[in-house]
């Protein structure tokens, strides 16, 4: 297998609420790779577009608009960092309102195909660590390791509404549970890119697992499929 210059591609894809982003930079961090959040990416294209008032059923509008996004991924004290147009907006994309609101954004074609562009370029030398819904099977379908994590709805949820409840954010399980199914159907049926497991990717379930066991699993699948790894971990 030909590994890139600075290393491998390692895809993990999976449904909301499933734990990617922490098990993303866990994985990372352990192989001294790099974390790239396609999901926050979405959510900061999100909120612009909010912001600014983008009429999204106006394509053309929504175009032009995407030529002038710059969204930073940043990596401070440990804690990912994004900046969307020079602002920081970390916390406000990660509200239930921007998760539903990017659902339905990151079906346009052209917010997909601005990010697409970025996210690739970012990853094209490898080294990287990318999570979100069409890492595998669109962004980079050539990754030497593709994870496919998911857990049950339910689980989902609970992860959820403990995350906003720590937050301050005043919301039920039953909202939660709710708008966890809601996203999935949006994701999974959206025309463009949507929400699918890779034929070659390696499907965890984290249900009844703790973060520890996830990171593990992977670490051992990396290590038996590019052997060149084994010194990195």
């Amino acid at each position: 297998m030909k590994i890139r210059s600075n290393g491998i591609v390692i895809a993990i894809d999976g449904p909301s609420g499933a734990g990617k982003s922490t098990i993303a930079r866990l994985l990372a961090e352990r192989l001294d790779y790099i974390q790239i959040d396609t999901g926050a990416m979405y959510r900061a294209a999100a909120l612009l577009l909010s912001r600014a008032n983008v009429d999204l059923s106006d394509l053309v509008a929504v175009e032009e608009f995407c030529r002038h996004i710059n969204i930073r991924l940043e990596l401070i004290s440990g804690r990912q960092v994004v900046h969307a147009n020079g602002l920081d907006v970390t916390d406000q994309i990660r509200t239930p309102e921007m998760s539903l609101l990017t659902s339905r954004t990151s079906t346009l074609k052209p917010v997909r195909e601005a990010l697409l562009k970025s996210q690739q370029q970012m990853g094209i030398k490898g080294g990287v660590v990318l999570e979100g819904r069409d890492i595998g099977t669109v962004v980079f379908p050539d990754a030497e390791v593709k994870f496919y994590l998911s857990a049950s709805v339910e689980e989902r949820a609970r992860r959820r509404f403990e995350e906003l409840a720590g937050k301050g954010e005043l919301v039920t399980l039953a909202e939660t549970i709710a708008d966890v199914i809601q996203r999935d159907r949006q994701d999974s049926e959206r025309d463009i890119a949507p929400l699918r497991q890779a034929e070659d990717a390696i499907m965890i379930d984290s249900s009844r697992l703790s973060v520890e066991e996830v990171l593990a699993s992977m670490v051992l699948l990396c290590r038996n499929k590019i052997p060149d790894l084994e010194s990195l971990i």
